[in-house]
């Protein structure tokens, strides 16, 4: 697969109740925000949101998965999340090649999630090797 800059790659996932637990159990992270409605209810969200490093997932599976016949390593990534994440919502995280530095083999993206509104839930930056 040849990479060029300003490729697109993207991937998008449902938010739910399940995948928010399951996420939870294997992060270790079990704060009230993510899992308890009514304790939800009395923060500034009014309702449950997903972990952010959820958002952080769908980013690594868009680079694991969508960069096809490539085996990269993964070296740095930077997040700014902008808005909540709730449950129910349908997370697109998109990430776009802006620089090639061929002869190392490093390709760094723009990394973006949006939610079915087209709104900003979280930028950054990654990183990655690819390896022949």
């Amino acid at each position: 697969m040849e990479l060029n800059i300003g490729q697109q790659f993207s991937t998008t996932r449902e938010v739910t109740d399940e995948l928010v637990r399951k996420f939870a159990d294997v992060s270790s992270d079990h704060n009230p925000i993510h899992l308890d409605e009514e304790f939800a209810k009395t923060t500034r969200f009014g309702r449950r949101i997903a972990h952010g490093m959820l958002s952080g997932a769908f980013i690594s599976a868009v680079l694991g998965n969508e960069f096809k016949g490539l085996k990269i390593v993964y070296l740095s990534q930077t997040m700014k999340f902008t808005a909540p994440v709730y449950l129910g919502d349908t997370v697109t995280a998109t990430a776009t090649i802006t620089n090639i530095r061929g002869e190392r083999g490093i390709v760094t993206l723009e990394t973006n999630c949006t939610n079915q509104n087209g709104e900003l839930l979280v930028k950054g930056e990654a990183a990655v090797m690819v390896m022949p």
